[in-house]
């Protein structure tokens, strides 16, 4: 098992502004921040294009009742900046290396955006240590039609990526009531954007280019929904202004048995929507759906 380490807190990010500890991860993909605090089951939070801070609102309302484990995907936040490119097949490596790291089982995935495709791919490594999955705005499948992967291509173009890179444009947008910044104060949306240097900034557009390139790990994904995670039990959370692509539909139909709900006047990020709500969602869900050891599972999922 791997040690962490501790992390310097930097003078841009106070207590008051992110209450928990951060501490390193050596893996074979850089140094990986990672925020492990409360206890009770596991809940792993995988999230890939900006940094963990989008969880915080979540983490605060869990912790009390849930092992929270969340991790900055290399190239972000507090994560090392590494000289190759980044990807979504390292940053799969490094939700991994935590799993590994600090031997967690019996997980939960709490997964956001590109970090679905990510953590699938690293619990079809390990699918024993996985019980169940909750999707928040996220996809766990190559991109497909015509106006998802031109959006993504769009994106993840180089015009777009150094724009975004220079002018920071799409963190403040992740900042905003759009993004996971509804209940946040401006000091909030400055700590969140000191973790969006220019590299890091960079990085975000490279992993939605991904999406559109690394068929293996998105294959891999996909068809880790069809055999070993296909019993799990799923909850998904979307924003009701913000499924333009029907990914809520999918999830239902490879889950028929899934436990969906809607963030009124949501978007892209339910957790900074409405962080209360979605904490309760998850906790109503994970007690009467999620086995845990000496519990027996109460789902009625069944294998398709």
């Amino acid at each position: 098992m791997s040690a962490l380490t501790p992390l310097p807190r930097p003078a841009w990010l106070p207590r008051e502004r992110w209450p928990f500890p951060t501490a390193a991860l050596a893996t074979p993909v850089g140094q990986i921040a990672v925020t492990d605090v409360g206890e009770g089951p596991t809940l792993l939070f995988v999230h890939v294009g900006s940094w963990s801070f989008v969880w915080r609102d979540l983490l605060v309302a869990l912790s009390p009742h849930y092992r929270c484990v969340a991790l900055d995907a290399p190239g972000s936040g507090l994560s090392s900046r590494p000289e190759v490119v980044v990807s979504l097949e390292a940053a799969a490596l490094a939700v991994g290396a935590v799993i590994e790291g600090l031997d967690l089982r019996e997980i939960t995935l709490v997964m956001h955006d590109v970090g679905g495709p990510v953590g699938l791919a690293a619990a079809a490594r390990q699918p024993e240590r996985i019980t169940g999955l909750v999707a928040l705005n996220a996809l766990g499948w190559r991109p497909t039609g015509a106006a998802l992967r031109g959006m993504l291509a769009v994106m993840g173009s180089a015009p777009i990526r150094e724009s975004g890179a220079l002018l920071g444009w799409a963190a403040r947008l992740s900042a905003s009531a759009f993004g996971a910044g509804r209940a946040w104060t401006d000091e909030d949306r400055a700590v969140f954007l000191a973790g969006m240097d220019r590299p890091s900034r960079r990085n975000t557009h490279r992993y939605l280019r991904a999406l559109r390139t690394e068929n293996d790990l998105l294959q891999q994904a996909h068809a880790a929904l069809r055999g070993p995670l296909s019993r799990l039990p799923l909850l998904t959370v979307f924003g009701s202004r913000n499924d333009p692509f029907g990914l809520g539909r999918t999830w239902k139909q490879l889950f028929p048995d899934a436990e969906q709900h809607l963030i009124p006047g949501g978007n892209h990020y339910p957790m900074g929507d409405d962080p209360a709500g979605v904490s309760t969602l998850i906790r109503r869900w994970h007690s009467a759906h999620v086995r845990t050891a000496g519990q027996p599972q109460r789902s009625t999922h069944q294998s398709r």
